[in-house]
Parts: C-alpha cells; sequence; structure tokens
C-alpha cells in the first residue's frame, strides 16, 4: 500500500506528536472515550520502545591520602 494512503487512512504508525490546547499546555485523554486517544494530535499512542540494557558503572573511586604520598608526616 502507499504510504500517503496509510497515512490518510490512519493506518500508519502514529505520530506520537502531542496534543496541546489554546494555552499551548497538554491535553490529557479522556477516559470515556476508549477508541480515541486525546492526549495525542493522530489520536492513538505511539508503541513503546525497548530498553537499551544500562552500561556497568566503574567502581567507586575511595577517598582520602592516596598511597605513597610524598606529603606523610
Amino acid at each position: 500500500m502507499f504510504n500517503w494512503l496509510k497515512n490518510i487512512l490512519g493506518l500508519g504508525e502514529p505520530s506520537g506528536k502531542r496534543a496541546r490546547n489554546a494555552k499551548g499546555h497538554f491535553v490529557k485523554d479522556d477516559p470515556n472515550t476508549p477508541n480515541f486517544n486525546e492526549a495525542y494530535v493522530d489520536g492513538r499512542k505511539p508503541k513503546r520502545k525497548p530498553r537499551k540494557p544500562a552500561a556497568k558503572k566503574a567502581p567507586a573511586k575511595k577517598r582520602g591520602r592516596p598511597k605513597g604520598s610524598k606529603n606523610k608526616k
């Protein structure tokens, strides 16, 4: 199918663009309309992307005077 036709009919991917009111604030979803999500411009919430696993952190550095320091007394 043509991509432009999918977009017109609403069969393509959700845009993910949030709807705003006249003041520029985000609009919330109305729970009384289960088939349409007012919080998004096209009425459909985008799918959530899977998270990437977090990278391992380096061990915390120790505090205090380093061993072999020349300014010992």
